[in-house]
């Protein structure tokens, strides 16, 4: 590794269906071989604090069908902003906060990083961006509280990663790979992938409507020659016989 960098900072996105989950599972024995390497998962994780929720005694499972009502309510064109939807969109930005600043500590260590996703402003309301939506209002607690979500926004997206792997699929892909997800819902989530820049990162654009081998390698590719233009060599683990 050159002195002069901090360890290196890879981001995965890519909408539902476009294979995030096991691409970063192989991708994070893959950056092993060039040292110690972490991977951080930066969404919101909703449907799983919903689920978690839902798992406390008696009333568990009122409190996580109404944690993902409220949260579906803040987006809403047609709902005014009310406290309770406001309080668990901040409530995952705090977490989101906690696990960012849990990865840059990762960094300083001088540890690989490979996130799950990504922070970005770019685009307020789409996936991994401010969920308060703009012009839409509340008490003054409710528009401090969007204050703060756009200020960790910003704060996070400064943080740019140094290579980010885009997987790139088509609607009619992911659609069959997610059937039980909107497609309305995909169909935004797709459209919002083309468009994040990332604040002028570097982006490997790859096509994940291939076989997973194939998208596999191309990740492999890309992410190897980063690292060798990053300064690190590649010494890949030897499994001991048994």
């Amino acid at each position: 590794m050159r002195a002069d960098n901090p360890s290196p900072l890879i981001a995965v996105i890519g909408s539902d269906g476009s294979g995030k989950s096991t691409v970063c599972d192989h991708l994070l024995t893959y950056l092993e071989n060039y040292g110690p390497a972490v991977r951080v998962h930066l969404g919101k994780q909703a449907g799983n604090v919903g689920r978690a929720a839902a798992q406390l005694p008696l009333i568990g499972h009122m409190i996580g069908r109404k944690i993902e009502t409220d949260t579906k309510k803040v987006r809403s064109k047609s709902s005014k902003m009310k406290m309770l939807p406001s309080l668990v969109i901040s409530i995952f930005v705090v977490r989101r906060l906690l696990r960012f600043r849990r990865m840059l500590a990762f960094r300083r260590q001088g540890l690989i990083v490979l996130t799950d996703r990504f922070p970005q402003s770019q685009i307020p309301g789409a996936y991994d961006g401010p969920a308060f939506p703009e012009n839409k209002r509340g008490n003054p607690l409710i528009t401090w509280l969007a204050g703060r979500e756009k200020k960790a926004f910003q704060w996070m997206s400064e943080h740019k990663p140094d290579l980010v792997i885009k997987l790139n699929v088509d609607l009619a892909v992911a659609c069959a790979r997610k059937p039980d997800h909107s497609p309305e819902a995909l169909a935004r989530k797709v459209e919002t992938t083309a468009k994040l820049n990332f604040m002028g990162a570097h982006i490997v654009d790859i096509n994940a409507n291939q076989s997973l081998d194939e998208v596999l390698s191309s990740v492999e590719k890309a992410v190897g020659q980063f690292m060798q233009d990053y300064g690190y060599a590649n010494h890949p683990q030897v499994i001991p016989a048994e």
